[in-house]
């Protein structure tokens, strides 16, 4: 990934914000049939340090996990927070007229070895944990004790664990950095007058980075 030394987010903990809060990951692997890409909710753990480790699961009818070349280096990529920006939201513009569109966002790519777990006891783990992490936000989350043994058994029955132990991590954030603070301003205004879910989780985003 091309990252500019301005856009570069190398601190693990933002980096980690980001993948807990954006815990759907594009898993790209290499297989016999060529590169493959797959969506996959990943629950973060933080050991070994540094970087930690990703630990996800798929359906046992998706043929990727067969075909996982266990060789070669795998990548995980998240996905935070992105949008359109106008070059009129920058004060700038309106003074001397020179300004061009982008697009901002924030994204992690995590690299390392892929191993496929295809054990019951450990997938019905990593599904708890990740359930557990997400259903957090809820005033009364839900869990997989509360529903019957023998249906959980079913599912399980029907996925396989995937665990990627990260090597490298790297983070770009592209929020607005290479402009000056009354521009950045003026951009989270344009997004928060946008409204839209996805404009405001930018906005707030960068509100917090700045």
């Amino acid at each position: 990934m091309y990252i500019p030394s301005q856009f570069e987010e190398s601190r693990v903990e933002v980096l980690h914000q980001l993948i807990r809060s954006h815990s759907l990951g594009i898993l790209v692997t290499f297989s016999t049939s060529g590169m493959e890409a797959n969506h996959i909710p990943f629950h973060l753990t933080p050991e070994p340090t540094p970087f930690g480790t990703l630990q996800g699961h798929m359906a046992r009818a998706n043929p990727a996990w067969q075909n996982i070349n266990q060789k070669i280096e795998s990548l995980v990529i998240f996905h935070g927070p992105d949008g359109y920006i106008s070059p009129s939201w920058y004060p700038t513009v309106r003074d001397h007229g020179k300004g061009v569109p982008t697009w901002n966002y924030a994204v992690v790519h995590a690299y390392g070895q892929l191993r496929v777990i295809d054990d019951a006891a450990w997938v019905r783990e990593q599904s708890g944990s990740l359930t557990k992490q997400q259903e957090s936000v809820f005033g009364s989350p839900w869990s997989i004790a509360d529903t019957p043994p023998d249906f959980i058994e079913r599912l399980t029955s029907s996925i396989v664990g995937v665990e990627l132990t990260i090597i490298r991590l790297l983070g770009k954030w592209k929020i607005s950095q290479n402009q000056p603070e009354h521009n950045r301003d003026g951009v989270i205004q344009g997004l928060r007058t946008q409204g839209t879910h996805q404009a405001l989780e930018l906005a707030e985003s960068m509100e917090k980075y700045f």
